[in-house]
């Protein structure tokens, strides 16, 4: 009885202060599962082409709702004290973490996007560390465009501070989570994935895209991204049912020659897990459950 009645009041606060919220979100459905104090922890096997090769190794996607300042654009420390500047966010933290021949790659991607708030992102950032050094990207929405900073060990690429005004790939796997209605369909300017922004090297902006999504089975679906200038695809498998979890994703790209390196992540482990509270060394069996 009590749960009944602290999910009502979640539910009041929320309807109350967000009204005019996105209208493809069923509040209650989505507070359910959100609004619970955990994160939603997707371990997937990965296969990361690099250098010409494939390497094995885990992705790992993080995603939680969170109290954002609008100002700021940081987590918030007091919510409550923030009033209209503050704003739901569904965070999405994506890992991945692969060997190449005797030294590892790290990278990670974060991504705040507005429950209710009908905008882009606000921040996007992306790192990738290994053994040659690392770099860092963070993306700010003020005024209806990104105001980027890039920092490399790169020369030719570092430091950098751009302007761009487009849609962030991605944001693609938030909007996903809230729901795949969300998600704009058609020919659009489009800012490519950081990661494979780091990869590729290729000088960061907004590229043409096409978004298309399509039925793929019982309750399955997809989300293409093609970029024919840049030789890029990306792929979104996801259940079409609330709460519309990601199962597989692939990245392709075509190189100049014409043949395909093809990047893919399978799904194999998924835990709701207030992972903030399990850091003592007991805890690491957690991981293995995870198959980390």
């Amino acid at each position: 009885m009590k749960n009944l009645f602290n999910l009502g009041l979640i539910l009041f606060i929320f309807s109350s202060c967000n009204s005019t919220g996105r209208k493809a979100i069923d509040e209650e459905q989505f507070a359910s599962r959100w609004y619970q104090g955990k994160a939603e922890i997707n371990v997937f096997d990965l296969k990361q082409m690099r250098y010409g090769e494939e390497r094995e190794g885990k992705a790992v996607m993080i995603f939680v709702t969170e109290d954002f300042s609008k100002r700021k654009q940081v987590k918030l420390d007091d919510p409550s004290g923030a009033g209209k500047g503050a704003m739901k966010v569904m965070k999405l933290n994506m890992t991945r973490d692969f060997v190449t021949g005797v030294y590892p790659y790290n990278t990670m991607l974060s991504v705040f996007t507005p429950v209710y708030d009908e905008l882009n992102s606000p921040k996007i950032t992306a790192s990738v560390t290994e053994w040659c050094g690392q770099s860092f990207v963070q993306m700010n929405s003020r005024n209806n465009k990104y105001l980027i900073k890039l920092f490399s060990y790169f020369e030719s690429e570092g430091d950098q501070e751009l302007s761009i005004s487009a849609m962030a790939e991605d944001e693609i796997f938030n909007l996903i989570r809230l729901n795949p209605d969300l998600v704009p369909t058609g020919y659009l300017k489009l800012i490519p994935s950081l990661i494979y922004n780091r990869f590729s090297h290729h000088p960061l902006g907004a590229e043409s895209a096409n978004i298309s999504k399509r039925k793929t089975g019982s309750n399955q679906a997809e989300v293409e991204v093609t970029y024919e200038e840049i030789g890029r695809k990306l792929l979104i498998r996801y259940m079409d049912a609330f709460p519309y979890e990601i199962m597989s994703w692939d990245e392709i790209q075509t190189k100049e020659d014409g043949t395909e390196e093809v990047t893919s992540a399978v799904r194999t482990n998924v835990q709701m897990l207030d992972y903030w509270k399990t850091n003592a060394l007991k805890d690491e069996s957690i991981r293995k459950k995870l198959g980390l």
